[in-house]
């Protein structure tokens, strides 16, 4: 009887698993794996205690108030606002980021001439490793006075949205300048990804049809594309996973307030890390749990969206699997 497919792929692993240094690097990647696992467990659990401490005390109820006073008596804090201005800030980002990075990826992989593409691949590169910091002073000494005249316009002519709608004066403090700083930020994060994954797309079926008479950008949308879906979607959550908990760059920028306005435009608002960042010096022991309740939070915000992620491109990888 002929040796079947799958008895072969056993042998294989058979042979292979009898490796020393197989059953080495097998034994390492186990161990890396759980200790990740323990990592993250026992940060979950010293945040969880922490801000059960915190929240036993809070006079009102933590996730609804519109205030930050843990060292008052009796102690409020909320999260209302700060959750509110994180949401907004990263949909903003994502939302001018992820269109941009997406052209700027396919022209590097497949518009750029080579002796470009490469400098310009470079370049983003660069851009990626810049540290917060100096994206937070660029953005409070030349980004906030140079998006006063946006802010005008917008306010003028797109008023009527509500959202657009300036009702306090001020500096260009606000979570739509947020956004757009940490768009910036985020900009090269998904860029290199979607890049690497574009690069990736089978050379045949780019050959084909281009064979077949279609133009370069039927070719990018009928095979690039959707062979780079999922990678795109790992970038954009890789991106909005750092939009979320930047820190640094959004205290420099944000004129925080804890009031919630629909006025994008207005100045204040504020995140959970850049509240963090602002209070954790001056705070006592028991404001610096009221912080901590608050990164607990933030933590779980950051697991849901790595979730759905994950989650996203399973279906789709399932969904494929079940066209082929």
């Amino acid at each position: 009887m002929a040796t079947t497919t799958p008895d072969i792929q056993r042998s294989r692993r058979a042979k292979s698993a009898s490796r020393p240094g197989d059953r080495i690097f097998s034994g390492l990647s186990r161990g890396s794996g759980i200790t990740l696992l323990v990592i993250m467990a026992a940060i979950a659990g010293f945040l969880t205690y922490r801000a059960i401490l915190a929240i036993s005390k809070d006079s009102t109820n933590f996730f609804t108030t519109f205030e930050w006073n843990p060292a008052g008596n009796p102690p409020v804090f909320g999260i209302a606002v700060l959750a509110f201005g994180t949401i907004v800030s990263s949909i903003i980002a994502m939302l001018i980021a992820v269109p941009v990075a997406i052209g700027i990826a396919l022209f590097i992989s497949h518009y750029a001439p080579r002796k470009l593409a490469k400098p310009l691949a470079y370049v983003v590169d660069l851009l990626a490793a810049v540290p917060s910091i100096i994206y937070g002073l660029w953005g409070a000494i030349f980004l906030v006075p140079y998006l006063d005249g946006l802010n005008q316009w917008l306010n003028e002519y797109l008023g009527w949205t509500y959202v657009f709608d300036k009702a306090n004066e001020g500096p260009a403090r606000s979570l739509f300048t947020v956004g757009i700083l940490l768009a910036i930020m985020i900009l090269p994060i998904i860029t290199n990804v979607t890049r690497e994954v574009f690069l990736q797309a089978p050379k045949m079926h780019e050959e084909a049809a281009l064979a077949l008479g279609a133009t370069r950008w039927e070719v990018i949308r009928m095979s690039v594309l959707p062979f780079g879906r999922s990678g795109i979607i790992s970038a954009s959550m890789l991106g909005l996973g750092r939009a979320l908990g930047e820190t640094m760059a959004v205290a420099v920028v944000l004129s925080p307030s804890f009031l919630i306005s629909g006025h994008l435009l207005d100045p204040g608002g504020g995140t959970f890390a850049q509240n963090i960042a602002a209070k954790f010096n001056e705070a006592n022991e028991y404001g610096r749990d009221a912080l901590i309740a608050s990164g607990l939070v933030l933590f779980v915000i950051t697991l849901l969206v790595n979730g759905a992620a994950r989650w996203i491109i399973g279906r789709r990888k399932e969904y494929s699997g079940a066209a082929a």
